[in-house]
């Protein structure tokens, strides 16, 4: 018997070996017997010939179980023992049907000799798609891991990676977004603050920031853009339900009659103008409280404009009386009252011109005509408007305007300018 080799009976004189080494000690046993032995018994010169083969096939038998090795494989962490009689890295590699690429990664090398309990590590080149701070390529790694890859790509160690740091990438197909540490400002609410962030878009640093946008509120970038380092973020708040009410005059029309009864040149204003008011209610638009736009909503007559009414006179003017003869008496007049009211009539009546005298029967700068200059006493101061001066014509004026109003002047309406 085979020394640490068992064997068990089964009754009929058959042995089992429990070990692939005593099954095979069993076959040469059996072997051994078959060519050695005529009959069952020793034949001298059967062993003599069949010596020479015996030794040749155990010779071969020696050899192809020394050269069958078992070799450890590490496929990208993914470990399995083969049978291989290859005696480089590569014609184990070739033997357990792996197809590899010029990248991928082999240790030992292809060409390294291989012993029995080896092991060979691959890393099998993968297609990556990263996107680094929004931008994405395609990227070829050996990395078995994504914390492998974010090592191998040189990023910061803080920064945000979207698969856990733990989780195998495939040959095809996988994705990494990673967001490096950057430097953020953030305007809002009349507050500036600097942070340092690894989120991905402008919405994920003002989620971090605590920062609730309304609906109406705007943001200078928008939320999916995404952060560069020194960005500023400014958050305006929106307000759109403010209203403003605003009031404005609307301007009076002149409707003008005629009247036969009055004389040409004259004019009566009969119903006085006044302005109407109109209400205007506006919606607003406030940025961070200030007003941005508005718009109208709705208008509203407040106020009802009155038409201002005037008569004029198409009478023909009687025959002018003719100026008696002679000149300014030199009569002192009293100090000048309503000057300023008197200079906007003559400015209307005359052109400002109190020595006027065109011949049509009304002279100086308010236009006297002879009976009513000396009908209110004139003529202590010359026998017509024209040769008196200012003062002295301010004067009859005033007589007149106390006893009839503005009603003798066709412009007296100058007066309210």
């Amino acid at each position: 018997m085979v020394p640490g080799l068992s064997l068990f009976g089964d009754g009929a004189g058959h042995f089992t070996a429990h070990d692939p080494r005593a099954r095979m000690d069993l076959e040469l046993r059996a072997i051994v017997i078959k060519f050695f032995t005529t009959d069952g018994k020793f034949s001298f010169i059967k062993v003599g010939a069949q010596l020479l083969v015996l030794c040749g096939l155990v010779a071969g038998l020696v050899a192809f179980v020394g050269n069958n090795k078992t070799i450890t494989l590490n496929v990208d962490g993914k470990v399995s023992s083969v049978q291989s009689f290859g005696g480089t890295v590569g014609q184990v590699v070739k033997s357990a049907n792996l197809d590899l690429k010029p990248s991928d990664r082999v240790s030992p090398s292809l060409d390294a000799t291989v012993h029995n309990g080896t092991v060979i590590n691959i890393n099998q080149a993968k297609e990556v798609k990263v996107s680094l701070d929004g931008a994405e390529k395609t990227v070829n790694t050996t990395a078995q891991d994504v914390e492998d890859l974010v090592t191998e790509l040189g990023v910061a160690s803080a920064s945000s990676v979207s698969a856990p740091k733990d989780a195998q990438l495939s040959l095809a197909g996988s994705y990494v977004a990673i967001s490096t540490p950057k430097s953020v400002s953030i305007v809002a609410d009349g507050k500036a603050n600097t942070a340092t962030t690894t989120a991905a878009t402008v919405g994920k640093v003002l989620e971090e920031a605590g920062i609730t946008l309304g609906a109406n509120d705007r943001t200078s970038q928008p939320a999916n853009a995404n952060v560069v380092n020194d960005m500023v973020i400014k958050v305006s708040r929106v307000d759109t339900s403010q209203t403003a009410v605003s009031t404005e005059e609307v301007p009076f029309q002149t409707v003008t009659a005629e009247s036969a009864d009055m004389l040409k040149g004259e004019k009566e204003v009969t119903q006085a103008g006044a302005a109407g008011k109109i209400e205007r209610t506006f919606k607003l638009v406030l940025v961070d409280g200030r007003e941005a736009s508005r718009s109208l909503v709705s208008e509203n007559v407040a106020v009802q404009p009155v038409t201002e009414k005037v008569t004029v006179g198409t009478k023909a003017k009687p025959a002018v009386e003719a100026a008696p003869a002679g000149a300014n008496t030199g009569a002192a007049a009293p100090a000048m009252m309503n000057e300023a009211m008197w200079d906007k009539i003559a400015q209307c009546e005359s052109g400002g011109n109190w020595s006027i005298n065109t011949g049509n029967g009304y002279y100086g700068g308010l236009q006297f005509d002879i009976r009513t200059w000396i009908g209110s006493g004139g003529g202590a101061y010359a026998p017509n408007a024209s040769l008196a001066t200012k003062a002295q014509q301010i004067d009859i004026a005033n007589r007149v305007y106390a006893q009839r109003g503005l009603q003798p002047w066709g412009c007296g309406w100058a007066a309210s300018r």
